[in-house]
Formats: structure tokens, C-alpha cells, sequence
């Protein structure tokens, strides 16, 4: 009768454990695959979002409204393989160039994202909302953002890269001041000093890239005749012309105080008739 008794002891004992077993690998596999259904998008796979229909919180974990609406956002995620919509976030204090890249002024910031085309969230923030949204497509009444203001475009791609080195200046900044002890102001003076220097060699750089695909004109030709008046520019060709048929030309500095002389042949004479520019002519 005890054997028994301990027989269905043990029987009932080892139904509990495998029941609990079961339950135990139930719920790890259901916390296990929340992670799955919620993306995680930072600067190096950003670019998956420009297909397929998104829904994307942006995110930082020291904000409370972020922090209340986190389970909201996880319940949604849930349900993101049945409407058939990827769900992500973004925490901003880790990815400094996508909050340059979406313009973050305010969290949480919530996009919908539809084959490249990025539309803001401003309705309520609960998961029938969410799924509202998606299922009666209020997204198509919300204007799309600009291609100019567009997460791919030139000027977001300039922001993002000035968010970076923002954040590249305060790690600098943290490391000086924390790590090797520099003062605050110590810190700023370098960094003065840095963007000095910089500025410097980027403009010499300019400058030099400048003059060469845009050469001086004072090295053209005829530079010196095209500041000079018509009338002026035409009798200095003249006196060219007529140097270049001679071949001689001569300075008589006495006489007419520098100015430039030119000896020609009068109807093929042997006489030489002297002339200086702006003097009159004279016959020897």
C-alpha cells in the first residue's frame, strides 16, 4: 500500500517538473522571439528601410515619454509579421548620424516609411492606433516629406556626416577633460586652435584648386590690350605691326624723356624718319 502511495507521489511529482519544463521553454521562446520581430536600424543598415512598408521609432533611453511608450512599441512589434510591416527603433545616443539624417527635434519620433517614401506619425500612440494606421493606410492622407529633406538626399547626407563629428568633438572633449585630467577651458583652446589651423589649410587648398581651373587673366596675351580704351588698343597694334616689319626699334632717352621710338623706311629711301609715341611726327 505505501509502495503505492509513493509510486503516485513520484508519478504526479514528475508531471509537475515536465509541465513546468514545457511552460519554462514556452516563455523563453516567446521572450526570445520579441527581439526578432523588433528591428534594431543603425547607421551601417540603415539603408534596408528604403524597402518594404516600415514603422520607426526613434528613441533615447534617459526619456520618459520613450520609456512609456517601450512595452507599447514591443506589443506592436508583435503583431508586425501579421499586417505585414517590418517595426524598428532607433536609439539616437548611439546613432548620432541617423538623428542628423531624420532631423530630430523632438522623442519619441515615430516614421512610416513606405518603398522610400518617409511620412511623420502624429496621431495617438497605443497599439490599436498603430494598427490602424497601418490597416486603413491613414498613412496615404499625411504629405510624404520632401526629396530634398529625404534620409538619401545630399543634405541630409551632409547632416548626418556633421552629426557624426559633433559627437566625435564631445568624445574628444570627454576623453580630454576625464581621461587625461585637461581643463575645461584647456580643452576649448585646443579645439579653437584646431579649427583655426583647419581653416586655414582648407582655404590655402581652395585657393590654389581655384587658380588652377580658374587661371589669372593677367597671364592672357592680350590681357594688357583689353584694359586699354578702342582707340588707344588699336594704335598700340599699329606700333606693333609696324616693330614687328621693321625689326628695329630704338630708346632715345634725351630727347623724348623714356618714351618708346620706332625708325621705319619712307617710300623705300635710305632716309630714316624718328617718331616717338605720343610726340609729333618729325622729319630728319
Amino acid at each position: 500500500m505505501a509502495c503505492t502511495y509513493t509510486r503516485r507521489v513520484r508519478m504526479t511529482a514528475g508531471v509537475c517538473v515536465f509541465f513546468a519544463l514545457i511552460a519554462t521553454c514556452v516563455m523563453l521562446q516567446s521572450a526570445s522571439a520579441k527581439p526578432a520581430n523588433l528591428r534594431e536600424i543603425t547607421d551601417g543598415n540603415w539603408e534596408e528601410i528604403l524597402t518594404g512598408e516600415w514603422m520607426i521609432e526613434f528613441f533615447a533611453p534617459w526619456c520618459p515619454a520613450c520609456q512609456q511608450l517601450q512595452p507599447v512599441w514591443n506589443e506592436f512589434a508583435e503583431w508586425g509579421e501579421d499586417i505585414g510591416v517590418n517595426i524598428a527603433k532607433v536609439d539616437v545616443t548611439e546613432q548620432p548620424g541617423l538623428s542628423g539624417r531624420f532631423i530630430i527635434t523632438a522623442l519619441p519620433t515615430i516614421y512610416h516609411c513606405k518603398d522610400g517614401v518617409f511620412r511623420r506619425y502624429q496621431g495617438a500612440r497605443s497599439k490599436d492606433d498603430f494598427l490602424s494606421f497601418i490597416d486603413e493606410k491613414k498613412w496615404q492622407s499625411i504629405d510624404p516629406v520632401s526629396s530634398w529633406f529625404g534620409p538619401s538626399s545630399f543634405l541630409m547626407n551632409a547632416m548626418s556626416a556633421l552629426f557624426k563629428l559633433s559627437m566625435f568633438i564631445r568624445h574628444c572633449h570627454n576623453y580630454l577633460t576625464e581621461q587625461l585630467g585637461v581643463p575645461v577651458w584647456g580643452s576649448y583652446g585646443i579645439f579653437a586652435l584646431a579649427t583655426l589651423i583647419s581653416g586655414l589649410v582648407l582655404g590655402l587648398i581652395l585657393v590654389f584648386i581655384a587658380d588652377f581651373v580658374f587661371p589669372s587673366r593677367r597671364f592672357a596675351p592680350d590681357y594688357h590690350h583689353r584694359k586699354l580704351p578702342p582707340g588707344q588698343a588699336r594704335l598700340l597694334q599699329q606700333l606693333e605691326d609696324e616693330q614687328e616689319a621693321d625689326g628695329e626699334e630704338e630708346d632715345d632717352d634725351d630727347e623724348y624723356s623714356g618714351k618708346t621710338e620706332e625708325w621705319r623706311r619712307v617710300d623705300g629711301a635710305d632716309a630714316l624718319r624718328r617718331r616717338g609715341v605720343g610726340v609729333p611726327e618729325e622729319d630728319t
